[in-house]
């Protein structure tokens, strides 16, 4: 296990944070909205890794096909995870400006991931060499930021898109809007972290640990996916 890992989710705690997922969702855009959202989708109040600050992805995918439908998070550790897991169920849901809204009537088409995230590391380098050599597909996440803007791409990324770590450093460039080699600029700042993934195997179902690494060791061919963030 890597050195920057400081939190090991059991299957049970990353089972309990997608369902948590699901019921933010249920009461955001059910018909009746719930006023405190994060009262509204208490899970387990004994598991107390909800209670601590995590960065947190959630990404939301058309079941069966598993076409992107919305992803959004936090990268840092701002928020107790129970509600940064609900507010980003919620905005990947609603504030995605990718996709349209998704509504009450969506829910029964669409499976939740769950990405609880380490916190965020610099990439020191000298030559891109360095650079590319310090990052792991299938492991590594990576945020770019510099020359007014920002990207994020979560590990599963890379390996979906049976990308290379140098493909994937420019590929987190061109999310954030800049030219694909920017990560090489001076003023351009990379960090890598971890994540640990939950996602739903049909919509409301069983919930398994997605291992990125797995894809990537078996990955053998570059086919382009749906890109996520």
């Amino acid at each position: 296990m890597s050195a920057m890992r400081r939190l090991v989710l059991a299957d049970g705690e990353g089972a309990a944070a997608v369902r948590l997922a699901r019921r933010a969702l249920e009461d955001a855009l059910g018909p009746h909205p719930s006023r405190d959202l994060v009262r509204a989708v208490t899970e387990d109040p004994t598991i107390p890794v909800f209670g601590e600050k995590r960065g947190v992805f959630v990404t939301l995918k058309r079941f069966p096909d598993g076409a992107l439908r919305g992803c959004i998070g936090y990268p840092l550790p701002l928020l107790p995870l129970r509600a940064a897991l609900a507010g980003a169920a919620v905005s990947a849901a609603v504030d995605d400006f990718r996709f349209r809204p998704v509504h009450a009537t969506d829910l029964s088409r669409l499976t939740i991931e769950v990405s609880v995230l380490t916190v965020p590391v610099p990439i020191r380098f000298t030559t891109p060499e360095e650079a590319v050599r310090a990052i792991t597909v299938g492991r590594d996440g990576l945020i770019v930021e510099g020359l007014g803007s920002s990207g994020l791409l979560l590990p599963q990324v890379a390996p979906e898109e049976g990308w290379t770590s140098e493909q994937f450093l420019n590929g987190t460039c061109e999310k954030a809007g800049l030219p694909p080699r920017s990560w090489q600029d001076p003023r351009v700042s990379v960090r890598r972290f971890e994540a640990e993934i939950f996602h739903e195997l049909s919509p409301g179902g069983d919930i398994v640990r997605v291992d990125p690494a797995a894809t990537a060791r078996s990955t053998t061919g570059g086919g382009p996916s749906a890109r996520r963030t």
